[in-house]
């Protein structure tokens, strides 16, 4: 019997159909409480020294951040194991040497599996931004806004792994250095 491998097709269909079946369809459904959707735990800012991510010093910093989450599965001790993700997500990231900023569209949907071992699984339609430090990731290292259909492993040790079926990535640090 020979193993059966799945097109990319396949791929992003299942991925783009369990990211919507998951997601409201609008802000309105999207209240807290309504269906399981609750507010997710507000994006936090960030500051990364000079070579960190960027080769000058980065703040990040939400500007919108209406993100809501939905539990999709628990391990028996209720910890959860598997949560949808959806909402507007905006992130200003600064050069602050220059002063110079982008703002970031971070908001796409994702259905992420955590596991035991503190590693995660990304599955994702839209953009999100992800920083990647000096050999930590099959991605140089950079602040990256990645947008389309895609995967991301995050190992226990936050080694970054993208799979990208269809999108883009774009350098986040030429935008503002």
């Amino acid at each position: 019997m020979r193993p059966t491998t799945l097109s990319s097709l396949t791929v992003v269909t299942v991925i783009a159909s369990a990211l919507l079946s998951a997601a409201p369809a609008s802000a309105e459904t999207a209240a807290p409480g309504k269906d399981g959707w609750e507010p997710a735990t507000p994006t936090r800012p960030y500051d990364y020294a000079a070579g960190a991510r960027c080769d000058f010093p980065v703040h990040t910093e939400p500007i919108v951040d209406e993100v809501v989450q939905k539990v999709l599965d628990r391990r028996p001790d209720g910890t959860p194991s598997k949560i949808a993700y959806r909402g507007d997500l905006v992130i200003r990231v600064t050069n602050t040497d220059t002063g110079a900023y982008y703002d970031a569209d971070a908001g796409g949907s994702a259905i992420i599996d955590f596991h035991t071992d503190r590693s995660q699984l990304w599955h994702v339609v839209g953009p999100v931004l992800v920083g990647v430090g000096e050999n930590n990731g099959n991605l140089p290292r950079g602040e990256y806004r990645i947008d389309g259909i895609y995967t991301l492993a995050i190992s226990s040790t936050g080694y970054r792994t993208l799979n990208m079926f269809h999108g883009s990535t774009d350098d986040v640090c030429s935008r503002i250095g």
